[in-house]
């Protein structure tokens, strides 16, 4: 992965504010797509099937909690969308459809993942020298680490990520209830987690590892 540059509060924001943005939207217009795939119209008769931004922005999870850690200069960014709605009673077996749904939300990050490596890609063949390539090129960066770290993260078997419905679609109906019981502590047993570093000492590794090999193709920015 290349050396990041000094960035200011302001150029973070920019460059880190639109990959993101973009990153929690596709990743919940997947769930909603494969939901509607899978027989649960539920998202989009609500209009959640569009990557209009606006419509899954969470005015805390979205943008004051990010906004908070980015002003206190938090070692992690942390923060989420607003769920897309589903139903898995509509699914004709409601915990495997539910484990499509949720995987489809990682899996749309590493395809955005590697769409953000080919701009980085266009961006260094073309050159520092051409007017905005320089900011392209760093968005692109931050592109690929936001979609990589939300894919990585979000696949962590704890509730209510996604990882968690994705292992309750291959575990014993008990073992999938007691799991879906413990949902409520989990936002915030994952907030403690991101907060003492141990989520990330354990994830880190993994997340730069997929990025350093996303990246490998791409030239240094001359």
């Amino acid at each position: 992965m290349p050396r990041m540059p000094e960035f200011n509060l302001v150029q973070k924001i920019l460059l880190m504010g639109i990959p993101i943005l973009f990153a929690i939207t596709v990743h919940e217009v997947a769930h909603g797509w494969v939901a509607n795939k899978l027989g649960d119209p539920t998202a989009r008769m609500l209009g959640r099937l569009t990557l209009n931004p606006i419509k899954h922005i969470d005015p805390v999870g979205t943008l004051l909690i990010p906004a908070a850690l980015l002003l206190l200069g938090a070692p992690f960014l942390f923060g989420w969308a607003k769920p897309v709605p589903i139903t898995p009673q509509n699914f004709a077996k409601p915990r495997i459809g539910m484990a499509w749904v949720a995987a489809a939300g990682p899996a749309s990050n590493l395809l955005m993942a590697i769409m953000w490596v080919a701009v980085c890609w266009m961006a260094a063949t073309f050159g520092a020298e051409v007017p905005y390539i320089v900011p392209l090129y760093w968005m692109g960066i931050f592109g690929v680490l936001a979609n990589v770290a939300l894919g990585v993260l979000n696949l962590f078997p704890l509730p209510p990520l996604d990882g968690s419905k994705v292992l309750a679609g291959f575990l014993p109906a008990r073992a999938a209830r007691a799991m879906y019981r413990v949902e409520y502590l989990g936002l915030l047993l994952v907030a403690v987690l991101l907060w003492t570093g141990i989520l990330g000492r354990l994830l880190s590794p993994i997340i730069f590892g997929i990025t350093n090999v996303l990246l490998a193709p791409v030239p240094e920015l001359h």
